[in-house]
Parts: C-alpha cells; sequence; structure tokens
C-alpha cells in the first residue's frame, strides 16, 4: 500500500534505481544505516502526513510498508 512511496524516498535519498528496490529488499542490501532510517522515516511522516513511531525492528522495505500499514488502520 506504501510500497511504492517508500521505493521512492529511498531512491530518491540513497541514489538507487527505484526498479532495484523489492518488498524483500532489506536496508542492508540497500545500504541504509540507522540514521538513513532515521531521516527515512521523518520524510515518510512529512510525506504521508502521518507519525511513524518505529516500536519494532523492521528489516526489509515490505516490514516497514506493513508496519505503516498496521499504524494507520487503528
Amino acid at each position: 500500500m506504501y510500497f511504492e512511496t517508500i521505493a521512492k524516498v529511498i531512491a530518491e535519498r540513497m541514489d538507487i534505481d527505484i526498479n532495484d528496490i523489492k518488498p524483500e529488499s532489506t536496508f542492508a542490501d540497500l545500504k541504509i544505516d540507522s540514521l538513513d532510517t532515521v531521516e527515512m522515516v521523518m520524510s515518510l511522516e512529512d510525506i504521508l502526513g502521518i507519525e511513524i513511531d518505529l516500536d519494532q525492528p523492521v528489516t526489509t522495505v515490505g516490514d516497514l510498508d506493513k508496519f505503516i500499514q498496521s499504524k494507520v488502520e487503528k
């Protein structure tokens, strides 16, 4: 649901081809460290207009998508 938005933010931030980002792509594979993750989440909050409080570990782009969906659906 939010995968395309997440992929776009990652592609722009990390200078990666958006077509190389898959739901199963790990943040480690994409060379995204903890600081990048925090900044990416802040960008997503601005774009989506929601607060994203990562209260559980997410390791893939798909995990982040599912996490955001679970928070929005509440």
